[in-house]
């Protein structure tokens, strides 16, 4: 099997991993993509190949470039290339790094917020270490809600319920590492400070 069979078997895992981390079903991509389910079902599970016609709006979907797609080999340029990930709720999400597995880290900016704004809580896999760059972030984990300020950082298991937003006060740009089961990101930029609440 030569460099370009293995890089071509890996792509449908790739892209399984693509639309579960945007947390979209098969129905949702085929609706954003023009592909068939059964085609797209056919290309995660290796059962098919992709083409080119397949590749392009399933990057652009992802928001991803055709190289990251496929996992394509480095070419030495150690630049990450800042593609936000497309949101329907204002919110910006650029991937940092480029890798797929393991920990992932993304930088939000999420706009300014309402302080009576209801959370829709969430729970998945994993753990996430969050680190405020700028603003105010608001962070509802379980019966916790928080405030962290500029400097601060959370670390927690996802599989809490947890929301993020900003204050009525303006945008929040946040750092965010997040790990799949079992891992876990401890990362002290300065010493530790109890959180409120």
């Amino acid at each position: 099997m030569d460099d370009t069979d293995r890089t071509l078997d890996a792509v449908g895992p790739r892209l399984k991993e693509l639309r579960q981390r945007r947390d979209i079903t098969l129905n949702e991509l085929g609706d954003e993509t023009g592909i068939s389910i059964s085609t797209l079902s056919r290309l995660e599970a290796g059962l098919r190949r992709p083409t080119l016609e397949q590749l392009l709006p399933l990057a652009r979907s992802y928001g991803v470039t055709l190289d990251e797609l496929v996992d394509a080999p480095p070419t030495g340029d150690p630049r990450v290339n800042l593609r936000p990930l497309p949101t329907n709720d204002g919110r910006t999400i650029l991937p940092l790094s480029r890798r797929p597995g393991g920990i992932q880290a993304y930088k939000f900016v999420l706009p300014a917020g309402t302080d009576d704004q209801e959370p829709d809580l969430r729970t998945h896999e994993g753990y996430d270490w969050a680190f405020v760059l700028s603003g105010r972030l608001r962070l509802v984990l379980g019966e916790h809600d928080l405030i962290l300020e500029p400097g601060e950082a959370a670390e927690f298991d996802t599989r809490t319920p947890h929301w993020f937003g900003a204050t009525s006060d303006g945008p929040v740009e946040f750092l965010s590492l997040v790990g799949k089961q079992g891992e876990r990101a401890h990362l002290r930029a300065a010493p530790k400070r109890r959180l409120p609440g």
